[in-house]
């Protein structure tokens, strides 16, 4: 049997050829409209017997059971008709269906006028001036990255309509204008300017769109100032990846300090602040020829798959600790060459706690390590011991004091804390008690009991002090 996809265009059925409106109105064949509930699809529902699919969306759970459903309905009546399946707008854009009959029954087109031709013409846009980005609003990327002129269709419901334009406004430029386009191509058509964050929610429909040409903003937008930075600012075009490398490290220290005190407004600035410098590095090195952030990121992308199959390959992982370890030998077999030691791939660059940490957590790998933390407890009291015998000598001091410090480290190991985070914390614990104490009156000229009685009702109140 013969199967036909018709596209109604975007408006009624004088809009269409008269050569598609007489295939519309040829009796031998059986009509099946996806919906009732468009312009052309209603007159053809005057003019001639037509089977609306309006009722599987009501029955379907989701848009993909709709579609399943909406196949299987026009493949049973072509197995007894010739079928003209009739879609609004063209029947290649934003039709899923459409697809499905294409791969599994022999299917003519007929093409019909898009609501993106509708909507262009409405706004008066040509797409090969700057390009169009054509987007679902029912299924937004994530990220979401505009970085010109955009086209937001299927705004079919106020709640569609809602989270479309939130998501939106959160990444584009303040100010950026918007336009709705309701009845594109048709005699009801409208073209509305709006504000982003104060849309009307009752101009959603099913044939409602929204255009936007944003100045880049997000993602996209970072990255796009931070080339410009590097081009025209003084100071940016001065840098050189060896000359960020204090930024980097008091960002990396201020993005530590954030996550200790759980502010989360701070964590995400600090993310920024970090985020820079990766910019800015792979901007001084695209500049000069090399790799950019593109390829900074396609690296990454291909690293996180390689180093996870059991996500993105057929390796089964059953706990956090065999995906650590495969994590381990991926990275081994990465180097192409056998370490001399399993300490070798731990950074001397990294701080000194966290590097204590890590040596450790290689040397246990393969047994060298205390069976609970009570013999570790132990070894700290012995440490601490060893420090009190050279109190006299600096020197000696100084190498009893950093066995006593590694001791430590193990200790925090054992017991699941981050010896970083915890000093972070006990650093900012420190600091909040010494502010209260200055502000009960300046401190100079104190003994030090004075200062000890400061100290204790400094933290008295901080252990009073009422969550916030």
């Amino acid at each position: 049997m013969l199967l036909k996809v018709v596209g109604l265009g975007p408006a009624g059925l004088d809009r269409l050829p008269a050569s598609v409106r007489s295939l519309l109105l040829a009796p031998e064949y059986k009509v099946i409209v996806r919906t009732i509930a468009h312009p052309a699809a209603a007159e053809l529902a005057l003019t001639r017997d037509v089977t609306s699919c309006d009722d599987l969306y009501e029955v379907a759970g989701d848009f993909e059971g709709v579609y399943d459903a909406i196949v299987e309905r026009v493949l049973e009546a072509a197995k007894q008709a010739p079928v003209i399946y009739a879609v609004p707008g063209s029947p290649i854009i934003g039709e899923r269906a459409v697809a499905e009959l294409r791969r599994r029954f022999p299917t003519e087109i007929v093409p019909g006028e898009s609501f993106v031709d509708a909507v262009l013409t409405a706004i008066g846009y040509d797409p090969l001036e700057r390009g169009l980005r054509l987007l679902d609003g029912h299924s937004l990327p994530d990220p979401l990255l505009l970085d010109g002129p955009t086209l937001v269709a299927q705004l079919d419901n106020p709640l569609v309509l809602a989270d479309a334009a939130a998501a939106l406004a959160r990444v584009v430029g303040e100010g950026t204008a918007a336009i709705l386009i309701i009845e594109a191509g048709g005699s009801d058509e409208r073209v509305i300017a709006v504000d982003l964050e104060q849309i009307d929610l009752t101009l959603a429909g099913l044939r409602t769109s929204l255009f936007l040409d944003p100045t880049p903003g997000g993602l996209a937008g970072v990255i796009k100032t931070m080339a410009r930075l590097r081009r025209e600012c003084p100071w940016d075009q001065k840098q050189t990846h060896e000359s960020l490398v204090k930024n980097l490290v008091e960002e990396t220290h201020e993005l530590i300090d954030a996550i200790a005190s759980g502010n989360e407004g701070a964590i995400e600035d600090e993310l920024g602040d970090v985020l820079l410098q990766v910019l800015f590095h792979s901007a001084i090195s695209a500049q000069a020829g090399g790799f950019g952030i593109e390829d900074v990121a396609e690296n990454l992308r291909v690293k996180l798959v390689r180093r996870h199959p059991h996500v993105f390959g057929d390796v089964v992982a059953l706990s956090a600790d065999e995906v650590k370890a495969s994590w381990e030998e991926i990275k081994v077999a990465e180097r192409g060459e056998t370490p001399t030691s399993i300490l070798a791939g731990v950074s001397a660059g990294m701080p000194a706690l966290e590097r204590a940490a890590k040596l450790q957590r290689q040397a246990a790998t393969v047994g060298f390590d205390w069976p609970a933390p009570e013999p570790v407890m132990a070894k700290v009291a012995e440490e601490l011991e060893e420090v009190s015998q050279v109190l006299t000598d600096p020197e000696a001091a100084a190498a009893e004091i950093g066995d006593l410090l590694f001791a430590v480290v193990n200790l925090a190991r054992h017991v699941g804390v981050d010896p970083e985070l915890a000093l972070v914390g006990s650093i900012q614990t420190f600091v909040g008690r010494f502010e209260a104490m200055e502000r009960q009156g300046l401190l100079a000229g104190l003994n030090f009991d004075e200062l000890d009685a400061r100290w204790v009702e400094a933290k008295r109140q901080m252990r009073h002090r009422p969550l916030s």
